[in-house]
């Protein structure tokens, strides 16, 4: 039940645009107990954006990509997505009506029509907060790059996904990562199932030297291996516990 992302766009990988939409994608996919598993930066490019989505198919039940999806020359997404999937690219009609809609009831420039094509067989996800719907096909969610239009139509599709939300205990430590790798060793291996991360700061405003996670879905397996690590970790180095 995992997710791969795809972020597309020169504007990223140039630094003319600070990226966002990672991250949005991360936390909230998180939030619901959707895993992802990857996020692929990608330049205006068919044959990269062909590689990384199918790579991404392969990892992960469902891929979002994030921008390429309006009327520019450099707006190559969808053709992109139809190329990798083997599919045309044709006109939906329920976008047609859309756009049309858009111009009451007036021809649209070509360029605007632009935003009706999508890979043959895809479907719309609606919802009366967008004005455009989400566009799906075998699985791949073509969201625009534009953050703020990025987000209302990833809760969307967020709400149509089968997920688990994990949960998460934190220990903070007075102590180094060499003091504390022996036993992180013995419990990681005896719980492969359970998530461990060990992240240390050297940041001298933070009272805590590492920051110890514990995930699962499931909270008493989280509730076993933290009060494992508090049996076994050295005496006095938890400073506090925490669920973040």
């Amino acid at each position: 039940m995992s997710l791969a992302a795809l972020i597309i766009g020169n504007e990223v990988l140039s630094a003319k645009v600070t990226e966002a939409n990672g991250a949005l994608l991360i936390r909230r996919c998180r939030e619901v107990g959707v895993p992802v598993v990857s996020v692929h930066l990608v330049p205006d490019d068919i044959d990269a954006i062909v590689e990384a989505l199918q790579l991404a198919k392969r990892r992960a039940r469902w891929v979002i990509t994030s921008g390429g999806v309006g009327p520019t020359h450099d707006d190559v997404t969808v053709r992109a997505v139809a190329l990798a999937l083997g599919r045309p690219v044709v006109r939906l009609p329920e976008m047609i009506d859309l756009m049309r809609a858009a111009y009451e009831g007036q021809e649209p420039p070509a360029a605007a029509m632009r935003l009706t094509e999508a890979p043959e067989g895809s479907t719309l996800l609606r919802d009366e907060a967008l004005r455009y719907p989400v566009l799906v096909c075998e699985g791949v969610h073509m969201l625009p790059g534009v953050p703020e239009l990025f987000a209302l139509q990833l809760e969307v599709l967020l709400r149509g996904l089968e997920g688990t939300p994990v949960t998460l205990r934190t220990l903070y430590l007075h102590a180094s990562e060499s003091d504390i790798a022996a036993v992180l060793d013995v419990v990681a291996l005896s719980r492969p199932d359970v998530a461990i991360g060990s992240y240390p700061t050297f940041d001298p405003t933070h009272d805590y030297r590492v920051k110890l996670t514990v995930e699962h879905r499931d909270a008493a397996q989280v509730a076993q291996v933290i009060e494992r690590l508090t049996r076994e970790l050295p005496a006095g180095s938890i400073l506090r516990q925490g669920d973040r």
